[in-house]
This record gives C-alpha cells, sequence and structure tokens, in this order.
C-alpha cells in the first residue's frame, strides 16, 4: 500500500472505529490555549458498569461520549510540549492516572496532535 495522506487517514479512520475498552481509571479532555502557548489535559474520573459503559461515580448516570457533560475535573496537567505533558502524567504523578497500556498511546498520539496544531496555528479536535 502506497503510504499517501489519502491511504494513512483512511487507516486512521478505520482503527478509530474499533470497540475499545475503557480505562478505569478516568478520562481526560485535551484543549489548547494559545494566549498561553500550552496544551491542558483535565482529568476525570468514571466508573465503568457491567455493560462497560463510563458513568458518573457521583450520580451513576451514563457519561455520553459526544455532547457537553458538566463535571468537575480532578487534576488538570499542562505542558509546552506532548513530551512534557507526557512525562507530568505517567512519570511525576502518583498514583498515575492511567491504568491501561492502550489509554496511554492514546493519549500521547493526541498530545503529539495538540502540539502540531498548537505550532501551526491548527484548530486542535480530540479523537
Amino acid at each position: 500500500m502506497d503510504l499517501i495522506l489519502e491511504n494513512l487517514a483512511a487507516i486512521d479512520d478505520r482503527l478509530s472505529q474499533r470497540h475499545i475498552e475503557l480505562d478505569p481509571y478516568g478520562y481526560f479532555i485535551i484543549y489548547l490555549d494559545r494566549a498561553e502557548g500550552l496544551i491542558y489535559a483535565k482529568h476525570f474520573t468514571n466508573v465503568i458498569d457491567d455493560r462497560g459503559l463510563a458513568v458518573d461515580p457521583e450520580t451513576g448516570k451514563v457519561i455520553p461520549a459526544k455532547g457537553k457533560v458538566e463535571r468537575t475535573h480532578t487534576t488538570v496537567f499542562s505542558g509546552r510540549t506532548a513530551k512534557e505533558l507526557c512525562v507530568r502524567i505517567f512519570e511525576e504523578t502518583q498514583p498515575c492516572p492511567v491504568g491501561q497500556l492502550d489509554h496511554a498511546a492514546y493519549l500521547g498520539r493526541e498530545f503529539v496532535r495538540a502540539e502540531v496544531a498548537l505550532v501551526a496555528g491548527q484548530e486542535y479536535i480530540q479523537d
């Protein structure tokens, strides 16, 4: 397969449709602050119910994958680069707020995408 942009995008799109197990340690909302030149990652806790769905630990209600949800984050991490953010989350925070290797890999990919968007002045939308 030729490694042209369309093929790479198709591979990513296909892989984004696969089933993933949710991390019982929680999830992150990633965003940029261009004025500060920082990447932010808000960490939220959750509970995984017997159906494999993330639910709010306080209300027991399912947390939707899309749309706005009013929840309070547990921690906010920030960094100027993807690497700086990864070091803060995975090396400096005890206990680590990430419990699965696939979640850690996903976050690393997203932090790189966020860094590229920050440097290039592009829009960043978390996958």
